[in-house]
């Protein structure tokens, strides 16, 4: 592997060990590279940091001002009883305001000779107020020195540019920013990942220019330079490495799965009581036509909530099995992998009856494997597995284990793809005798863009209709604080829904056991440091509705901290229609199905994602009758979370919603932790805003990939994949 030497650099012998330190811990910087790559995350012009003028409370700022003059205070206090605590005001001031910093004790003799009137300084520290001015107390400060001085204050701050970079309360902005000017002169020796021709035709400047730029700008145009260098960098990077996988993976062979004309596919869609959607119909042929390839199929099936995701992948297994293959369909949790099991085998019918008295000609065994089934059952299971006589399993990680092996496994089938990593997806797709065919399944709704960023290894396929027969939901926003009233006709709305012989859901962000609970050591949560009361909990909220608004209505409570058994109980009375009103955490998020529910009331709103929260609204209007979705909060009109919820409730249209939430959190939380500091997070790539640049990259890293697998050509390149590729390649690729 090509390294670059002076990039390699570990930051201790260049910085010294102490800097060097803080630069691991608090900003996961450990080399020269890592340091070039630390990118402002924005400038100040001079005279245009903050102003004394308009300072914000209670955040870090960062000021130029001149010192208008300095006193130094001696008093008395319980540490210095004799008089001889002392204090050092130093008044500051920028022509648009004045502030006050403040130091005490030993703190004092540095500023006091250093901080005369006249002089000119960056200070930073956090604003605050004390006998009703601001202040600054103890704040870090740089000094400016005057135009004649050459040192190195003038070369880094004299620019009319100053960077402000991601720091941490250990180390201030302008110390990374003295510390990247003594590393700048080797980013002359990076050597460029993009291919020249790539680069000249899209009149990109060279790395070494963008690093400069980016860090020592002399114009905005100069920062708008290197931000598009840069922006094509990480795209074309990752993109890159998504190719070479798609590449790799489309070498290995497969064996083509081609159902039967007149089999079991055939025998199941003859019986379907409704027709499928055009939706499905088209995703359906997309995947029976990667199926009859010789390589395996890697599709992304991403869609509405209830828009048939299910049924979809079902009409895939059923194919496999035709063709004389087992599926597997990997479901997060337990109650999850249950609810699959139970509608699989009553979609199936005496379908799913193999070798069972009452089965029919075709008929396949459907068997489920989870890791706190009985020894008898699991046994019987491992046993239908490895002679063939299921065709259809569905399992929690129990089906990734050793012991577990397959007769002919030829689809697997991985529900929810953000619970699982692809080391795990990889281990069962393991278990076939050739790679088996694989198929995602997402009920996040994504943008295109960030399923090319995040999942640009498989092909999308996108249900974007909702199956006949499935009803409009309602949705509206519930302001509890400033309208009390609305919240009594919530509750009157529940009620009238339950008189009508339907059902309804109370979502809480909390259980509410926490004091109870031995592994929690937490008591019941006080109030936060906004002031902010805990978010409700379940079993208060169960007990309040018992008593008051929804009194001698059944309700039920349900939460993950239950007994598997009596979570399956609780389900069951609720489907059956034994249950009036269930409330319940977010477990009832992903697939739970009971169409005579149309209600639901979704308590402090606002403490949920908006993918959350539109998720769980998926779970009403299941059936003929209309849904409602009440989203009750306290947040003030003005505020972001009001916002939020407002635009939940304007559309049921998924994939805008996921735009909303991912323009509002940023690709941080869509590419997992991985990235924390680590070499490979985007820094200034930003998914939604940055669309064009993304497929335009993963376009020509394709061809170039097709070209030359191994990048012989391209030292660069290869280097700044191996970057990329380190061990934490997996979440990065992978995470959702």
């Amino acid at each position: 592997m090509d390294l670059v030497p002076a990039l390699e650099e570990p930051l201790k012998s260049v910085l010294g060990p102490p800097t060097a330190k803080v630069m691991a811990e608090h900003l996961g910087l450990h080399t020269v590279g890592d340091l070039l790559h630390h990118y402002p995350r924005r400038y100040e012009e001079r005279g245009q940091l903050t102003h004394l003028a308009d300072l914000p409370m209670d955040e870090h700022v960062t000021v130029v001002a001149q010192v208008a003059d300095a006193r130094l205070h001696t008093f008395a206090s319980a540490k210095a009883p004799r008089g001889k605590g002392q204090r050092l005001e130093v008044t500051i001031t920028d022509g648009s305001g004045r502030l006050q910093l403040v130091f005490f004790g030993n703190g004092v003799h540095k500023p006091h000779k250093e901080l005369l009137p006249g002089t000119r300084a960056l200070f930073a520290g956090k604003v605050s107020v004390f006998n009703r001015r601001l202040q600054l107390a103890h704040p870090a400060y740089e000094l400016l020195r005057d135009a004649g001085d050459t040192g190195d204050a003038v070369e880094t701050w004299a620019g009319a540019l100053i960077p402000i970079y991601p720091a941490t309360a250990k180390l201030e902005s302008w110390k990374i920013g003295k510390a990247v000017q003594t590393v700048l002169p080797s980013a002359q020796e990076a050597l460029d990942p993009l291919p020249g021709p790539l680069r000249e035709g899209r009149g990109l400047v060279s790395l070494p220019e963008a690093l400069l730029k980016i860090h020592r700008p002399h114009t905005k145009a100069d920062i708008a330079d290197a931000r598009a260098r840069l922006k094509w960098d990480e795209a074309f990077v990752l993109q890159v490495a998504l190719a070479r996988r798609r590449h790799a993976d489309g070498q290995l062979p497969a064996v083509p799965r081609r159902p039967r004309p007149d089999g079991l596919l055939t025998a199941f869609d003859d019986r379907l009581p409704f027709t499928l959607t055009e939706g499905q119909r088209k995703v359906s042929k997309e995947i029976f036509d990667d199926l009859a390839t010789e390589h395996p199929m890697h599709r992304l099936l991403q869609g509405e909530v209830g828009s048939g995701k299910t049924m979809v992948a079902l009409r895939a297994m059923l194919a496999v099995v035709d063709a004389g293959g087992q599926a597997a369909m990997l479901a997060p949790t337990e109650v999850l992998a249950q609810q699959h099991h139970r509608s699989v085998v009553e979609m199936m019918g005496d379908l799913a009856e193999g070798g069972m008295l009452g089965g029919t000609e075709h008929a396949t065994k459907v068997v489920l494997l989870t890791g706190s089934m009985g020894a008898a059952a699991r046994r019987q299971a491992l046993l239908d597995l490895v002679t063939g006589e299921a065709g259809i399993v569905i399992g929690t990680h129990a089906l990734i284990e050793d012991k577990v092996a397959f007769h002919d496994l030829g689809l697997v089938v991985v529900d929810e793809q953000h619970r699982f990593g692809v080391e795990q997806r990889d281990a069962l797709r393991g278990k076939g005798k050739q790679p088996p065919h694989l198929l995602v399944m997402t009920a996040t709704p994504i943008p295109r863009t960030v399923a090319m960023t995040v999942f640009g290894d498989l092909e999308t396929s996108v249900l974007d209709q909702l199956p006949a027969g499935r009803s409009p939901i309602a949705s509206h926003v519930v302001p509890a604080a400033d309208k009390p009233h609305f919240l009594a006709r919530a509750w009157e709305r529940v009620r009238e829904e339950v008189s009508g012989g339907h059902q309804a859901y109370v979502v809480c962000p909390r259980i509410g056991d926490e004091e109870d609970d031995p592994r929690t050591s937490r008591k019941k949560p006080a109030e936060d440091e906004d002031g902010k009361r805990p978010p409700l909990a379940v079993l208060d909220v169960a007990g309040q509705l018992a008593k008051g608004p929804l009194q001698d209505l059944r309700i039920e409570v349900l939460h993950g901290r239950m007994p598997p058994d009596d979570k399956d109980a609780v389900m069951r009375r609720f489907a059956a229609g034994d249950t009036d009103v269930l409330v319940a955490t977010t477990v009832i998020e992903v697939g739970v199905n009971v169409p005579n529910a149309t209600a639901m009331v979704i308590m402090d709103a606002d403490r949920f994602g908006v993918s959350q929260l539109h998720q769980l609204r998926g779970r009403v209007g299941r059936g003929s009758a209309p849904g409602l979705c009440l989203l009750v909060t306290e947040a003030p009109e003005a505020a972001d979370a009001r916002r939020r919820l407002g635009a939940v409730a304007a559309t049921l249209d998924g994939f805008e919603l996921s735009r909303i939430d991912l323009e509002q959190r940023r690709e941080g939380d869509v590419l997992g932790q991985a990235q924390s500091g680590a070499r490979s997070s985007l820094r200034v790539l930003a998914v939604i805003e940055d669309e064009e640049v993304i497929a335009e990259a993963r376009q020509e890293a394709t061809a170039i990939v097709a070209a030359d697998p191994e990048l012989t050509g391209l030292p660069g390149l290869r280097t700044a994949l191996a970057a990329l590729l380190d061990e934490e390649r997996e979440q990065y690729l992978e995470k959702g």
